[in-house]
């Protein structure tokens, strides 16, 4: 029994991080972001000849497509008043790789999310929930070493953050466009920047929650 509490607690303390991590991730794959970024008034102009008007339609577009179910054409069938495909056949490979990443992240969402819960379930039943407490704690501390680590990492280096993230997920050069491409125009750096912050910092957010919470439950519960 001792070694079957020792091994949830881990998984849980595990669970968190990654658990807050990919809600907030979600949260910002929402038309809402870019209503926000597009609107700053240091967002950068788009020296191509995009207005705001052309980056919120094809943006949100872009931002749909990696939630709902369909298929590139979805993309592909995307044009300019000439006729012309919005994105070409190397942006459109890779809005699909992102798009499984996307896809495969809210399916282990849910899964992650029901094992907290039924966590919790058998620590009340069978009275371990002071250390179920303690390990969501624990998993409060690491989310923030690690959320503070990439927030750091933004601050001081964000092209190095950005190139290793894309090294992790994507294979080759297949994630490197020309700045006259269309997801370089509508997705500028300064859009992943700031994701990357406000993902820090939503994170970072339920960090603290978890972290001191869990610790005064826990020590209610004993």
């Amino acid at each position: 029994m001792r070694a079957n509490i020792r091994i949830f607690s881990v998984l849980i303390s595990i669970i968190v991080p990654l658990l807050l991590m990919m809600t907030s991730i979600r949260v910002l794959l929402n038309p809402f972001f870019l209503d926000y970024e597009y609107n700053q008034p240091n967002f950068p102009a788009d020296e191509f000849g995009f207005s705001k008007a052309d980056r919120l339609n094809w943006g949100k577009l872009s931002l749909v497509y990696l939630t709902n179910n369909a298929g590139p054409e979805f993309l592909a069938e995307l044009k300019f008043e000439n006729g012309d495909p919005i994105y070409n056949e190397r942006e459109l490979s890779h809005m699909v790789d992102v798009k499984n990443l996307v896809q495969l992240m809210v399916k282990i969402m849910l899964p992650m999310a029901a094992f907290l819960v039924l966590a919790w379930i058998l620590a009340w039943r069978l009275g371990w929930i002071p250390q179920f407490w303690k390990s969501v704690s624990l998993g409060g501390w690491m989310t923030l070493g690690m959320i503070g680590l990439i927030l750091v990492g933004t601050v001081i280096n964000f092209d190095a953050l950005f190139t290793g993230f894309h090294h992790l997920f994507f294979t080759g050069s297949t994630w490197l466009f020309y700045t006259n491409d269309t997801l370089i125009r509508l997705f500028p750096e300064k859009l992943w920047s700031d994701a990357f912050t406000f993902m820090g910092v939503f994170t970072l957010a339920g960090g603290v929650i978890c972290t001191f919470l869990g610790a005064r439950l826990a020590h209610k519960s004993k």
